[in-house]
């Protein structure tokens, strides 16, 4: 059986202004569900855009977070 392994940009890398869940979780070190749990509950460092029902995590906070330069 083979496994899926999914390919990530780094931070200097992701272009988008917004990143999904998994992507922002990625960059972050943290599991996805901790960011969802973050948008439920509203006390993470970061908050979510919704668009459509999603999650959309601004790259800008990220950075700044995780104290990388745009």
């Amino acid at each position: 059986m083979q496994t899926k392994t999914e390919v990530f940009p780094t931070l200097e890398d992701e272009r988008r202004s917004l990143v999904p869940t998994d992507v922002a979780a990625h960059l972050l070190l943290r599991k996805p569900q901790t960011l969802r749990g973050w948008a439920c509950l509203g006390n993470g460092p970061i908050k979510p855009v919704r668009l459509h029902g999603r999650l959309a995590w601004p790259m800008a906070e990220i950075r700044k977070l995780m104290e990388v330069s745009p």
